[in-house]
């Protein structure tokens, strides 16, 4: 059901305009309705990017609770004067962590080059130049190029061989004409780099440490320090809603509240002196949109916000849609063990994880449908039912809906049948739904065609259905309901647009039996297509009761000739892995298929627009 809502007008002269705001916000009541697009400030975005920051501080700490692990005992965390300091201080250690694990992986590669030479000291090195009156130079090479006439000319030195490369040094005044390469001399041996490995890994640690202690106790912190900053870009975006008018002496805003709140907020408006207007809201005009249904049908209110929160002209079709998308997605999954198992699933989440209770709710129920559905199918984990010689079952046999159990209907598998009956149903009731929304949006007459639709296509049922499965109506009967269909047929062909009355009389009657015309071409051709579609849930449930049924006969098949205990290990194996993967390609079919019987079958019939922009009242943000 679709709130009903209240247009407020507001003049706030300057003076009490902050004030106002404060309050406003206090009352958590209106939705404040944007009346400079796009309008900005330099306050407002440096609101925006404070918010990024404790946001990334906070997704950061997310993560250090779980990649890091507590080593020894707890450091003490200093304590912030506010949230920003906390932030700031985040952000300064995560710095320094980027900068040392730069340094690192510097140092590390470092060592890597000079693991060859080994320890030397520069020093040493220096005093046998001086001495000599040489240059030490280091070269590398493949072993295999390393000539022996350097020895002699250059007094080449090998040092180490790694991965058939050569490592050594030579001593001349100038540089050696060699094939090899010239490796810049080390400005520090080899344990300066080990030493500032293990020191910037130590620190590493300790700040690793810092932030999980930070993470662990002052998350709290941080949400605060967000909210606070959440308001401010709350307060601001409200400030820029606005316009000032009379040279900036009064700001001119306008917001949305449910009409049951109207009431409490007049009075806050009466005791501050603010003039306000209320009133209900234009026909088509932009109001948010706040949806409240039951506690079966709220559990399926986030596969209709998957396509759009109806708008305020539009009626909310959560309630009409949630059983039958209940009955969709157990004829798609079409097998009781699955339906088992997502039950399961569901209950464990209803009562192990508050925040996804009502998704575990909505598990359930879908889980309840599957096991009904596929024991009326006869289908438990692909064994099929009707087809086992059991003697337990013969009880129950003939409620099995199978071909085994009911025997096929007009030829047809029993499913089929009443897939397509349920998609006659649904089609149906969307059309009643479309003449409801025409009637309250424009009046009776606009709802008159449709509803003469929807009663020739349920009269057409009885008089040539009914007749073709056996059932004989009687003469008198049949011509009264001959004759209301005959009346029906006017509704469709003369008053399918009562628009056209109001702009031409002589024509109106012409042109409405010219739209009558192309409206019966394209029911006959659209509902044709429209309840075709339906028999894919007849097609989809069949195909997962068969994929589970071949992994089942693989499962036993493939393990005849093996020893006891293996066959055993192998069938469960296969089992395992044809099931599973059966459950996953079920599971996407219960959704997809479900969900765009709704989306585009039964929306389209029921003239559902959607785009509605949720109610989002003005309030502060608590921690």
């Amino acid at each position: 059901m679709i709130e009903k809502m209240k247009k407020l007008t507001f003049l706030v002269t300057a003076k009490e305009y902050e004030p106002f705001l404060l309050d406003l916000r206090e009352a958590g009541v209106v939705h404040v309705q944007e009346l400079q697009q796009g309008a900005t400030s330099p306050a407002l975005q440096e609101a925006l990017s404070l918010t990024k920051r404790y946001e990334d501080a906070m997704q950061r700490m997310e993560n250090v609770l779980k990649t890091y692990e507590q080593a020894g005992e707890v450091p003490a965390t200093p304590s912030f004067g506010s949230p920003l300091e906390l932030l700031e201080h985040i952000e300064a250690l995560e710095e320094e962590r980027t900068r040392l694990l730069h340094v690192i992986d510097s140092r590390k590669a470092r060592i890597e080059q000079l693991t060859p030479w080994g320890e030397f000291s520069l020093e040493e090195l220096e005093r046998i130049e001086a001495h000599s009156k040489m240059r030490i130079r280091f070269f590398s090479c493949p072993n295999k190029l390393f000539k022996k006439e350097w020895e002699e000319a250059y007094f080449a030195t090998p040092i180490d061989e790694v991965q058939k490369r050569i490592y050594f040094l030579t001593f001349s005044e100038e540089m050696p004409d060699i094939t090899a390469e010239h490796i810049e001399r080390p400005q520090h041996p080899i344990s300066f780099y080990q030493a500032s490995l293990r020191e910037a890994e130590s620190r590493v640690r300790l700040i690793e440490q810092e932030l999980l202690a930070l993470a662990g106790s002052q998350m709290h912190i941080l949400a605060q320090g967000l909210c606070a900053v959440q308001n401010e870009v709350r307060l601001d975006k409200v400030r820029l809603s606005s316009e000032a008018i009379a040279d900036g002496v009064v700001h001119l805003m306008t917001g949305w509240t449910l009409a049951e709140r109207l009431p409490e907020l007049e009075e806050r408006l009466k005791a501050r002196g603010i003039y306000y207007e209320a009133e209900d809201p234009a026909f088509g005009e932009d109001v948010p949109i706040k949806i409240r249904n039951g506690a079966f049908s709220r559990l399926f209110e986030p596969i209709l916000r998957m396509y759009s929160l109806p708008s305020y002209t539009d009626l909310d079709p959560t309630e009409t849609m949630a059983p039958f998308f209940l009955v969709f997605f157990g004829l798609c999954m079409g097998d009781a063990g699955y339906g088992l198992l997502i039950t399961l699933a569901g209950l464990f989440i209803t009562f192990s994880k508050p925040a996804l209770r009502d998704y575990g709710k909505l598990a359930t129920w879908l889980g309840c449908s599957t096991i009904v559905c596929g024991l009326l199918t006869g289908t438990v984990f692909g064994i099929s039912l009707p087809s086992q010689p059991w003697a337990f079952l013969d009880p129950v046999r003939p409620f099995f809906l199978t071909k085994e159990g009911v025997g096929p209907i007009f030829g047809y598998d029993p499913m089929m049948v009443i897939s397509v009956i349920i998609g006659l149903v649904q089609v149906l009731l969307g059309m009643v739904l479309k003449g409801v929304k025409a009637w309250l949006n424009y009046g009776w007459q606009y709802a008159v065609g449709t509803f003469s639709w929807v009663v020739a296509l349920l009269l057409l049922i009885v008089v040539f259905g009914l007749p073709a499965c056996g059932v004989v109506l009687p003469a008198g009967l049949q011509y009264m309901l001959t004759g209301v269909l005959a009346l029906s047929c006017i509704g469709i062909y003369l008053f399918n647009n009562p628009a056209a009355y109001s702009k031409n009389r002589f024509l109106a009657p012409f042109l409405n039996l010219g739209g009558g015309l192309w409206a019966t071409y394209g029911m006959s051709t659209g509902l044709l297509g429209d309840l075709l579609s339906y028999i894919r849930l007849f097609a989809l449930g069949l195909t997962g009761g068969v994929l589970g049924g071949v992994f089942n006969s693989l499962a036993t098949e493939m393990t005849e000739g093996l020893p006891v205990g293996v066959n055993i290990l192998v069938m469960l194996l296969i089992l395992l892995i044809g099931h599973g993967l059966t459950f996953a390609l079920s599971m996407i079919s219960a959704f997809v298929h479900p969900m765009r019987l709704t989306f585009v079958e039964f929306f389209k019939n029921a003239d559902f627009n959607g785009g509605g922009k949720e109610y989002d009242p003005f309030r502060r943000i608590d921690s």
